[in-house]
């Protein structure tokens, strides 16, 4: 079980977070179109994710790397052809609404707090820029962040640590002074193996993940982030 004292964050400078499912809700994509959709929207959700996350590594692993939206729309035509789902119209839909997901209540207040303590804050996401370029500015939280750094950098996804090697670059921060949040849990035991202070923020209940390393701390939310780095 992860830790959860203060102290574990004390020193830290900047706060980076993953985007999809971390500050985005993923989910909000399919729930718009449900009324299209029906009992299958559930489905159609966990399959498009599972298959957009499985695809990013998969592609990494064989060298044949592109970027995250073509990533994102093969995930959603295998998702949408495995329910048996729609027709041009329905994935046009839900691939415009992808460029505009909401953030999670909690997201505006977290980011106005750390900017206020004068903490560093930025995304890093296998998004590519004009995904993050649009999330971003759909839920106005532009001038929350100092910066929105792609995986699109360096040509290859998460977890491979050259990806977080950006933020060094990006920040001017090294990594023991960096809290790195993420909601999916490989992500946050690869930035915790990088080097940084990985928060899990593990907002569905998931069990921990099987693999080398952990997170210094897992979360259900992003709530109690100012006050664990100080920032309140």
């Amino acid at each position: 079980m992860a830790n959860n004292s203060k102290n574990d964050l004390h020193g830290v400078r900047a706060c980076v977070f993953d985007a999809y499912g971390t500050l985005f809700n993923f989910a909000d994509a399919t729930e718009r179109c449900r009324g299209e959709i029906g009992e299958k929207t559930g489905a159609l959700t966990e399959i498009w994710r599972t298959k957009q996350l499985q695809y990013s590594w998969l592609r990494s692993l064989m060298g044949y790397h592109v970027d995250f939206w073509q990533v994102t729309c093969d995930a959603l035509d295998h998702a949408l052809e495995a329910l048996d789902l729609g027709g041009p119209d329905l994935r046009e839909h839900l691939l415009t609404l992808y460029m505009e997901l909401d953030p999670y209540p909690e997201v505006k207040s977290v980011l106005h707090a750390l900017r206020g303590a004068e903490v560093q804050t930025a995304i890093l996401s296998n998004g590519s820029p004009g995904m993050l370029a649009s999330a971003v500015g759909s839920a106005g939280i532009e001038s929350m962040l100092d910066e929105v750094i792609s995986a699109e950098d360096v040509g290859i996804s998460k977890p491979h640590p050259n990806v977080y090697k950006l933020v060094q670059a990006r920040l001017g921060i090294p990594p023991a002074e960096v809290a790195y949040q993420s909601a999916n849990g490989w992500d946050a035991c690869a930035a915790g193996a990088f080097g940084f202070k990985a928060i899990w923020v593990n907002r569905s209940g998931q069990p921990f993940e099987r693999i080398p390393d952990k997170p210094l701390l897992e979360l259900s939310s992003l709530e109690e982030l100012p006050k664990l780095v100080g920032a309140t």
